[in-house]
């Protein structure tokens, strides 16, 4: 199965935006699926459900700096890399969805409790939020080569 459709299905059965990319990513990585996971929980819906940069765009920027940046914090070079990275992923993403942004993918703020109803009556995290999930991959799929 391609990493594309395990992180679509991890969604979907459960793991918020940030975990479904993150965890896909992290064991072959060096990091097991489960301290992935805790990791990345805090970043599913926008932030913590604030609707700020999107928890599919958080996750795929976390398999970035986890793949190509440098433990050494005096190590500038692989800190060049990641940055280029995450501004082409970010660039791409915007590319395909117009913003990198929860609230404005949804059109809907979740951090309200209207927008949160609206989001949930409207079914768009099973309706809208898996194509993020899939560009975020295919977006990294990409970039990881």
């Amino acid at each position: 199965m391609s990493r594309i459709k395990i992180a679509e299905e991890r969604f979907l059965n459960g793991f918020n935006c940030a975990q479904a990319i993150f965890t896909t990513y992290s064991e072959e990585l060096g990091l097991t699926k489960e301290v992935a996971s805790k990791i990345a929980c805090a970043f599913g819906g926008g932030l913590a459900s604030s609707g700020y940069v999107c928890g599919a765009v958080s996750g795929a920027l976390m398999v970035i700096g986890l793949k190509y940046a440098s433990p050494d914090a005096k190590e500038k070079e692989s800190r060049k890399i990641v940055y280029a990275k995450a501004r082409e992923f970010i660039k791409k993403f915007i590319e395909r969805n117009g913003s990198i942004i929860c609230k404005e993918l949804l059109n809907c703020d979740i951090s309200t409790p209207e927008g949160r109803k609206f989001a949930e009556e409207k079914k768009l995290f099973k309706k809208v939020c898996p194509k993020f999930i899939k560009d975020a991959a295919q977006i990294l799929e990409e970039l990881l080569k």
